[in-house]
């Protein structure tokens, strides 16, 4: 069942997307479904987003209007993708429209606040995806898992088809991590993941390493769209002098994390290994982010009396290039967990783009692109003193750190490039919901 748009173009889909973290550029928090939602746009189909007005990574309100309010289509993005025409042409076909649905606020308070969170966002937005019409498919994105339901239920309610979209492997994540314990909940969460696999007309996974474990649990046709990047948001050759004044790095060889400050983040090893690098105070050490765990490693740097390390609160995506240019190499760590070998952190394929050598203390399938593009060094998860060897070893090799740093962004702009896998996207929803599948 198509939606209106059908007499008007064959080829124009109304796409509904129910996304609780939906970041655009002038928000902190990645940016990938903006990204996306934007090419699509700017071939001419119609995307439809409802999110929280609370935002991910900060747990603070958006900027934008409040619950449920229509939007204004969302301007051009400031990052010129190659499109086809100039931009957004400012019709309802070419836009973006932002919906805001209620969100319990507390996002960061505790384990139980953060699940009242997930599930008034999974009764909100059903209630407001209820009113959008005309859709011709329903696009869930997990984590959080319960918004799957919403995407599934409006699929079903509206008779189009469900994509579903696999981020990370929840729940099994934050079983690993110890976060998910009680054995009831478990269960549920089990049950959950496989219903939703197994009633997604596609699954999305954005990473090779999900595909064996949604198999497992159900899933028919898997597509695999990887994160990425887009090169054009980033100048390799710029020098971040601006951001450097700002901050006070002038003369140091920056390494710069740039993300979530969170208990799967192991942020504690880099405190560590920022406390082995006293003797080299030309050294910085960036964290630039925000989340649940960034009070406690605060007063935890204050109590090591560590001042290599600089806290730096979250920015916008239209920011991000100025501060990947201050650094000399960034920085991906996650636990020493099993699981999170399967990854493929949005922020390693930012810091391949932006032209920086990538320190990168995550095992499994990212690793083996850092080192399949000389990308960057491994460094064992959870070992503070090998990532301390790994940063002295590049500020002594600069220029090792900036050839890496080369490397990494041919790698990007060959196989990662955002556009080529958001026309593959295009590609997908066309195949699930275009004029023949009526």
């Amino acid at each position: 069942m198509r939606g209106n748009a059908q007499w008007l173009n064959e080829d124009v889909l109304h796409i509904l997307l129910i996304h609780q973290a939906f970041t655009s550029l002038d928000e902190p928090g990645g940016t990938r479904h903006y990204e996306l939602a934007r090419y699509l746009a700017d071939q001419g189909h119609r995307v439809t987003v409802i999110a929280s007005p609370v935002s991910y990574l900060t747990g603070k309100n958006s900027t934008l209007s409040p619950a449920g309010e229509n939007q204004e289509p969302t301007p051009p993005s400031p990052v010129p993708f190659p499109l086809q025409g100039e931009g957004d042409r400012g019709d309802e076909m070419g836009s973006v429209t932002i919906l805001r649905a209620y969100t319990y606020p507390a996002l960061h308070r505790s384990f139980v606040h953060r699940m009242f969170s997930f599930v008034s966002f999974m009764a909100s937005s059903f209630w407001i995806g209820l009113k959008v019409r005309s859709v011709d498919l329903v696009w869930g994105t997990s984590p959080p898992i319960f918004q799957g339901v919403t995407a599934w239920a409006l699929a079903r309610f509206k008779r189009v088809p469900f994509l579903f979209e696999v981020r990370d492997l929840w729940p099994a994540f934050a079983i690993q991590v110890g976060v998910l314990r009680n054995p009831l909940l478990v269960r549920a969460s089990l049950w959950l993941e496989r219903f939703l696999y197994r009633r997604a007309d596609r699954l999305m996974v954005n990473s090779p390493g999900f595909i064996e474990h949604v198999h497992r649990r159900g899933a028919r046709q898997v597509t695999l769209i990887p994160n990425g990047a887009d090169p054009r948001m980033f100048d390799p050759q710029a020098d971040g002098a601006d951001f450097r004044s700002a901050h006070g790095l002038e003369g140091k060889f920056v390494i710069l994390y740039a993300g979530a400050h969170g208990m799967s983040n192991d942020l504690g090893v880099v405190l560590e290994a920022a406390g082995l690098l006293r003797d080299r105070a030309e050294i910085a050490i960036v964290l630039l982010g925000d989340g649940k765990d960034k009070p406690a490693l605060l007063r935890r740097a204050l109590e090591l009396s560590l001042p290599n390390v600089h806290f730096l609160a979250s920015i916008p995506k239209t920011e991000m290039p100025a501060a990947l240019a201050a650094a000399n190499a960034c920085l991906a760590i996650l636990k020493p967990i099993p699981l999170y070998a399967t990854v493929y952190p949005n922020k390693v394929f930012d810091y391949m783009a932006a032209g920086r050598a990538v320190i990168l203390a995550i095992d499994g399938v990212m690793r083996e692109v850092i080192e399949s593009a000389g990308a960057g060094v491994f460094v064992p998860p959870g070992n503070p003193a090998a990532l301390a060897e790994a940063m002295r070893a590049l500020a002594d090799d600069p220029s090792r750190a900036q050839a890496m740093g080369r490397q990494g962004r041919q790698h990007v702009e060959a196989h990662f490039d955002r556009v080529a896998l958001a026309a593959q996207l295009e590609q997908l929803v066309q195949e699930l919901a275009g004029p023949e599948n009526d």
